[in-house]
């Protein structure tokens, strides 16, 4: 899978694309990525990428011309990317989304600055995506996140392929508690289940734990999750509990 990343501040992305899960990927082929700088796509010989905006107001707006010319730049060889613009009025991102992304041959992300891109960008995008209702300076750390996320769930990506699926999210909940030796740290002792060797023990076990979790710090969740009966039962003994208690 190709990422493509149109951006002001391609000098952003330098560390974190050379490091860990994703330098791995693109190290086997299972990913590669292309930062786009908009300025080189400019015509003046100041680079303006950004304006004043009509009607006035405070800050810039990003330029359409650059933008636009940076996003068709972006053809791959498999085809059009998906182009996607990062935006407070874009869909939420989440683990479905990412999962979707995850099964195209290449997607564009393109990061805003400023007061934002010009509207007429818009016409220009398949989709916009926002990764929550908060303000950050641009959209260059979104973008760093949408790629995480994504890039796992690519075939190759991962050492493991199993650890994507094990994960806060992938079943609609919160993962179970994991440990790791030493045995005992300062009187707090590892689950006797997780050292008995009975796979299937072992398994409920994270099962219900994941559930306990979910009811207690996201049980908004639980709405959309993906439950056996012995899971509802389970949860209905633990909520008897706590209105016991």
């Amino acid at each position: 899978m190709h990422f493509h990343v149109v951006t002001l501040f391609p000098e952003f992305f330098g560390s974190p694309l050379s490091a860990t899960m994703l330098a791995k990927g693109r190290e086997r082929g299972s990913i590669d990525f292309t930062v786009h700088d908009i300025r080189d796509y400019t015509e003046d010989r100041h680079r303006t990428a950004d304006d004043t905006p009509y009607g006035g107001g405070q800050g810039m707006v990003m330029k359409a011309e650059p933008v636009v010319a940076a996003i068709e730049a972006t053809g791959d060889g498999d085809g059009r990317p998906r182009r996607i613009l990062l935006s407070p009025r874009g869909r939420v991102f989440d683990g479905e989304l990412a999962a979707e992304l995850a099964e195209l041959d290449a997607v564009t992300i393109v990061c805003g600055r400023y007061e934002g891109v010009d509207e007429r960008v818009r016409a220009f995008v398949d989709d916009e995506i926002s990764i929550g209702d908060y303000v950050l300076a641009g959209g260059e750390p979104a973008a760093l996140v949408v790629i995480d996320a994504v890039a796992r769930l690519v075939p190759g990506v991962l050492g493991c392929a199993e650890s994507a699926l094990d994960e806060s999210f992938s079943e609609g909940t919160l993962e179970y508690p994991q440990y790791t030796r030493p045995p005992e740290f300062r009187g707090m002792k590892v689950p006797e289940v997780l050292v008995s060797g009975d796979h299937g023990k072992i398994a409920a076990w994270r099962r219900r734990e994941a559930l306990r979790r979910t009811l207690e710090w996201r049980p908004d969740l639980l709405l959309e999750a993906h439950l056996s009966d012995e899971d509802r039962a389970w949860l209905a003994d633990l909520a008897g509990a706590a209105d016991e208690s």
